[in-house]
């Protein structure tokens, strides 16, 4: 796959997510759309997505979760600093480690 088309894919995903996090509590359908069709731009183009968009997706049902709309963020309160995100959808929680 030629450079340019990834590179013009990559931008085509960025706008698709921070779009459908724009549009998350107005209109959650599209947003949804958005986030799904970013995720078929990624595997077409056979792109990794970026950590910055990769956090927006549930990891176990897929699903588009803006955060503080339709999912849940704690901080966790163990030894080990974490972030604890729920997805509002499907109840699954994961955690992010912040580093010290």
């Amino acid at each position: 796959m030629k450079p340019a088309l990834r590179k013009i894919a990559l931008e085509r995903i960025q706008i698709l997510i921070n779009s459908a996090i724009s549009n998350a509590k107005m209109n959650p359908d599209l947003s949804q759309r958005q986030a799904s069709l970013a995720q078929r731009i990624c595997t077409r183009y056979k792109i990794r997505v970026p950590y910055e968009l990769r956090i927006v997706f549930c990891k176990k049902c897929k699903s588009f979760i803006a955060p503080g709309i339709n999912s849940k963020i704690r901080l966790g309160r163990a030894s080990v600093k974490s972030i604890r995100i729920s997805c509002n959808l499907c109840g699954h929680t994961y955690r992010k480690i912040i580093p010290q």
